[in-house]
């Protein structure tokens, strides 16, 4: 009995790491050949490993953070001090943050509701907008929310409209394809994170990926301190310290080998929320778009209102059950709150009204059901 009732109060979280056993023989082989640095086989490994995945030629170079990439991809824009970047608003704010690191200033687009990912109609609105004050964009930064693609097509054709180069955040798109093309590859650079609680996580970790191999390389020589080559410690130019360690891509070597599994898994929760909750009208759910699969990194459910959503978290909280409201738009956030907005209204609304409920790839049937009934006791 002391059983079932611990497991009926058991923390259930939002995304929680999942080890396969695969990590092991990785990590062992790192300690036992004393590659210990960042640098090394597993880390050579986990970037073909990625490529090999990818598709469409790409290169991969592996870091120590998803942030670190999108800095690292601004770095190899020329994005300098002054410089304007247009922002997806609907995101977390490690993918704003790094154009500040730079002096340069975001300037924030608002979502559509069939991917809640940045809207087409307002980028080139914000262009067109920021062009003819004289300050033409250097870079867009779109981002796969939740795991959905953007509208790649659209997006695309307005960066080449204006020559002015994509950085796709899929920090929680590894997985995700849009008409089976992976995201990760539709932007000029693109950035990947292994987070604790991503699909596949190094415990701390992230990649940038290009088209072109000299891109690789450079960022690979700028994340390692930008020391010429030679047995002299010569520098012409400011480094960082943004290489990935070779034990942690040992893990993710291991995570590798199950990522379309745990993708199966993440789909397999939305399914199981949507078979069980799709009846009470007071929940919607976002559909894929034809040609769209996503990865559903995050199950989200859309509520009638935000008093439903708030009065839902506090219940799923009470039992225990890890949620959380969607990102708060950055053009909400106070530090963000001066620089210049393309808005609808669709971002505040998703963020009022959305919910993300317990999506990892170890979620057990038994915890699903807990959370399903916790949902359907509020809708009595």
């Amino acid at each position: 009995m002391a059983k079932n009732v611990s497991d009926l109060n058991s923390k259930i979280w939002l995304s929680a790491p999942h080890m396969s056993g695969h990590e092991e023989k990785f990590i062992k082989e790192a300690f036992n050949t004393n590659w210990i640095a960042p640098l090394g086989p597993n880390v050579n490994g986990f970037e073909k490993d990625l490529e090999t995945y990818l598709g469409n030629n790409v290169h991969v170079a592996a870091l120590t953070t998803g942030t670190a990439a999108i800095h690292m991809a601004l770095l190899l824009l020329n994005v300098t001090t002054n410089d304007e970047v247009i922002c997806q608003t609907k995101t977390f704010a490690a993918s704003v943050n790094p154009v500040t690191y730079l002096g340069a200033k975001p300037v924030f687009v608002d979502s559509e509701k069939d991917t809640w990912n940045m809207c087409p109609d307002l980028l080139e609105q914000a262009i067109k907008n920021r062009i003819n004050q004289g300050n033409k964009p250097k870079a867009i930064i779109v981002i796969n929310l939740y795991g959905m693609p953007h509208k790649v097509k659209e997006i695309k054709n307005i960066s080449n409209t204006y020559h002015i180069p994509i950085i796709e955040d899929s920090a929680e798109a590894l997985g995700s394809s849009y008409f089976n093309d992976k995201c990760g590859t539709f932007g000029d650079l693109s950035v990947l994170s292994f987070n604790g609680n991503k699909i596949i996580t190094t415990s701390g970790g992230g990649a940038l990926v290009s088209k072109h191999i000299h891109t690789k390389e450079k960022a690979i020589f700028l994340a390692t301190q930008a020391k010429e080559a030679g047995l002299e410690y010569t520098h012409k130019t400011v480094g960082y310290n943004y290489r990935m360690s070779n034990i942690l891509a040992g893990i993710g070597r291991g995570q590798m080998e199950v990522l379309e599994t745990y993708v199966r898994l993440r789909r397999k929760n939305h399914q199981y929320y949507l078979e069980h909750l799709n009846d009470i009208k007071d929940i919607r759910f976002l559909k894929e778009p034809e040609g769209f699969f996503s990865n559903r990194w995050l199950s989200c459910i859309q509520l009638s209102s935000q008093s439903m959503r708030d009065q839902l978290l506090m219940l799923l909280q009470k039992h225990n059950i890890e949620a959380r409201p969607s990102w708060k738009p950055m053009h909400l956030q106070p530090v963000f709150r001066d620089y210049p907005s393309y808005l609808n209204g669709v971002s505040e609304h998703i963020y009022k009204t959305v919910l993300c409920l317990p999506s990892g790839s170890n979620l057990t049937t038994k915890e699903r059901n807990r959370i399903v009934t916790t949902i359907r006791s509020y809708f009595g």
